[in-house]
């Protein structure tokens, strides 16, 4: 039900370019960042925009990444990137230095796989995905990328998927409670047509002067 991390190596430099002169620095195809974090004095970096902003698919907020800065190595985790709001043009990376001996807490994302046997079996039936991403907690080289979801477990119209049932080890914490749902059965809503008269002709209330009904003679 876990998805391990791949390594993910970033080749940085030290940037002395700070402030406005940054624009100049994207325009030649150079990324700015920022390092900080665990026993880390914050410094400004920068790399090559390009294949940056084509390893950002894959990188998640718990992707553990190493930073090598000439030969000198840093593990990071990404913790925020800025976009322009109009090109869509990756501006800046902030990069937050980790210790490989202290638990981080982290939102992973969950992912659902396989077919769920209800659909077939149960006519109207469709899954409802209510639970997006749990919390856990785990040392860096042990945190998950995604928690995969086999929705293979779900035969009847009555089976739920919780918090609870999943399985990521003895290095993984959960933190999000137990109880949970993630995933649920619903179904399709019937559409009530309008009752009809015979010949297909709705009835029309009749009302009197007052607001009552009128009588037929």
């Amino acid at each position: 039900m876990t998805a391990k991390q791949d390594d993910v190596i970033i080749k940085i430099e030290k940037r002395e370019v700070t402030g406005k002169q940054v624009a100049k620095l994207r325009r030649e195809g150079i990324l700015p960042g920022v390092v900080y974090g665990h026993n880390v004095k914050a410094y400004p970096v920068q790399m090559d925009s390009h294949s940056t902003t084509l390893m950002m698919k894959k990188i998640t907020p718990t992707t553990l990444i190493t930073l090598d800065l000439n030969g000198k190595k840093t593990k990071v985790i990404l913790r925020e990137r800025t976009y322009h709001v109009v090109t869509g043009d990756l501006l800046h990376l902030d990069f937050l230095a980790v210790s490989m001996t202290e638990k981080l807490r982290a939102n992973v994302a969950i992912e659902l796989t396989g077919e769920a046997p209800v659909l077939e079996e149960v006519p109207g039936s469709l899954i409802n995905h209510i639970l997006n991403e749990i919390e856990i907690e785990a040392l860096p080289s042990d945190l998950l990328e995604r928690v995969a979801v086999d929705l293979s477990v779900l035969a009847a119209a009555d089976d739920v998927i919780t918090v609870a049932d999943l399985d990521l080890g003895e290095k993984v914490t959960i933190l999000t409670p137990t109880e949970e749902v993630i995933v649920s059965v619903g179904f399709v809503a019937e559409e009530v047509e309008p009752e009809e008269l015979e010949g297909g002709e709705v009835e029309p209330e009749v009302i009197g002067d007052e607001g009552e009904e009128v009588e037929e003679a």
